[in-house]
């Protein structure tokens, strides 16, 4: 009987150094496009108004990388939810108000009557 192989020892972790003057960007939209080399993610803030979305960041990513991020979000999004309880996604079930109100945030304000 054939033993299956043993699995590759997995590389060490680099430790990161985070610039002391870092500052940490809030996203509440994000947008991805993609080229045969790179996965673009650029991080978004909307405001309630007519006001476009201003991106506050982007990241570039080859398709490797993308994938391996897909997965760690993965992982961490289960372990957050066996710790702190399902996050539910607005919209999710058919009596969920939650969705309705949230899209009013993101519809500009009616025209002024004439």
């Amino acid at each position: 009987m054939n033993k299956p192989p043993a699995p590759l020892p997995q590389p060490p972790i680099p430790s990161m150094e985070v610039p002391k003057d870092l500052r940490p960007v809030y996203s509440n939209m994000a947008r991805l496009s993609h080229m045969p080399a790179e996965i673009v993610f650029d991080f978004a803030l909307k405001v309630p108004g007519p006001e476009n979305a201003q991106v506050m960041a982007r990241v570039v990513m080859s398709p490797l990388s993308a994938k391996l991020l897909h997965r760690a979000l993965t992982e961490n999004l289960a372990k957050y939810e066996a710790m702190f309880g399902e996050i539910r996604i607005p919209g999710q079930n058919t009596d969920d108000k939650t969705l309705e109100e949230y899209t009013k945030l993101f519809r500009p304000p009616p025209a002024p009557p004439e």
